[in-house]
């Protein structure tokens, strides 16, 4: 059974189905026909129902060509393609992935971290969505990564990421840029983000949010078991990857506070 609070994706339902009747006359079962069969069949309370289980409440499905890019160019940019070969492999951790998760009418924003190799998860409190906050923000969080944890970071092509060349500063740290309408080259904070919006749902301020309340979701995003990592959690990943440099000078557990006074939904 589907634990309450846990919402599923319809690439999970697929995957279920699989293994439910691998034998299935040769045809294929696609995260697209779920989503066909999802969004097109039920009608009235099933629809609601089965809409609201999905880990992204939609009440449509979202069409994968979204237009031209209105954001801007950013002036001077590493294109992925120079990226080395072997992060594609997800053997060696320290790369990551980062993006801004936008509040009501993109005024407020957390700043996301995903590891590749690890799925950790870090969030940052934004006090602005211009390029020096996001700079500053992201920069203050990876210096508290260890340095052997601080090799490449792959982020988003928003006008807020202009100043992400600076990075080059922290050790190791390199920095590069995904293709136009290519967000499944950072398909790893994609789908933390798309975690992130059970606890911080779109059409909110997010301003309101401290670090303190961030890092107590990103706590629970990381110890939830993940079958790509043969449903350990990210922080026990880390920690079976990197041992030596974790248990001793990095600490994945928000500080205790009192969380009484506003609950942390994850709905």
């Amino acid at each position: 059974m589907r634990p309450e609070g846990v919402r599923i994706a319809p690439g999970q339902i697929a995957g279920r189905l699989r293994r439910l009747y691998p034998d299935n006359m040769g045809k294929h079962l696609s995260t697209e026909t779920i989503y066909a069969g999802l969004y097109m069949l039920p009608q009235g309370a099933l629809r609601t129902e089965l809409l609201a289980a999905l880990r992204q409440t939609r009440n449509t499905r979202r069409p994968r060509a979204r237009g031209q890019d209105r954001r801007g160019q950013l002036p001077t940019i590493t294109p992925i393609a120079e990226r080395p070969a072997d992060v594609s492999t997800r053997a060696i951790p320290g790369h990551w992935e980062g993006d801004l998760l936008k509040g009501y009418r993109n005024g407020s924003a957390v700043g996301t971290l995903m590891g590749r190799t690890t799925r950790l998860v870090l969030l940052a409190r934004m006090d602005r969505t211009d390029a020096v906050s996001t700079y500053q923000r992201f920069s203050n969080k990876l210096r508290h990564v260890p340095a052997p944890l601080q090799k490449m970071l792959t982020c988003d092509r928003g006008k807020e990421m202009a100043k992400f060349e600076r990075l080059a500063h922290l050790p190791s740290v390199q920095v590069f840029f995904p293709d136009p309408h290519s967000s499944w080259q950072r398909g790893t904070n994609e789908n933390a983000n798309g975690s992130l919006r059970q606890y911080l749902p779109k059409g909110i301020d997010l301003s309101t949010y401290n670090q303190r309340e961030l890092n107590i979701i990103a706590h629970r995003l990381n110890t939830r078991p993940r079958k790509c990592l043969s449903f350990a959690d990210a922080s026990g990943g880390l920690y079976a990857i990197a041992p030596s440099v974790t248990h001793c000078t990095w600490s994945l557990n928000p500080p205790r506070i009192n969380t009484s006074a506003r609950p942390l939904t994850t709905s």
